[in-house]
């Protein structure tokens, strides 16, 4: 598993985000059940960077929280093996690792959030995450039921490492 995380944002996070990130991104990997080796690409900005981003790549002129970039197509949500059919689109020819991803998080919104929501920095940026590591692996949340599973998924991923509220 390669992780690659760029720290672009002046605010510094007081918290282990480097191990938080990879545990997360392991535990989601698991709990989906993908079969390989993956990259992830985390990039920690702030709220005025991931404006930018979102402008340019949604068309939305104000912060998030996190952005999802997946990397593969998905039929079905979670099912990687359809994934080995065109192994030249996913897979990087020099590790073998399957593409999964970028992931963009505003530090801001990392500590704007854990007040908002009462709890601590650490789980939400491992909420964010875990979110967005879903989303990597073709879950989305556009009707109930999908964002009823996505939010069952995602408790049940940060509780098996211990990120409670």
């Amino acid at each position: 598993m390669t992780i690659t995380i760029e720290y672009e944002a002046e605010k510094r996070l007081e918290i282990p985000y480097k191990e938080i990130a990879e545990a997360v991104v392991e535990e989601s990997l698991d709990y989906v059940n993908c079969p390989y080796d993956v990259e992830v690409n985390l990039l920690l900005t702030d709220d005025e960077g991931i404006r930018a981003i979102n402008l340019d790549q949604r068309g939305l002129d104000a912060p998030t929280d996190v952005l999802s970039f997946p990397m593969c197509d998905f039929v079905t949500p979670g099912l990687f093996e359809k994934l080995e059919e065109t192994p030249e689109e996913y897979f990087n020819p020099d590790t073998g690792e399957l593409m999964l991803g970028d992931i963009v998080i505003s530090v801001d919104k990392v500590s704007e959030q854990a007040e908002k929501y009462g709890h601590s920095e650490t789980r939400e940026f491992a909420f964010l995450v875990a979110h967005s590591m879903l989303h990597l692996s073709g879950y989305d949340h556009m009707e109930d039921m999908e964002r009823l599973q996505m939010e069952t998924m995602q408790r049940e991923i940060l509780e098996r490492r211990g990120y409670r509220r």
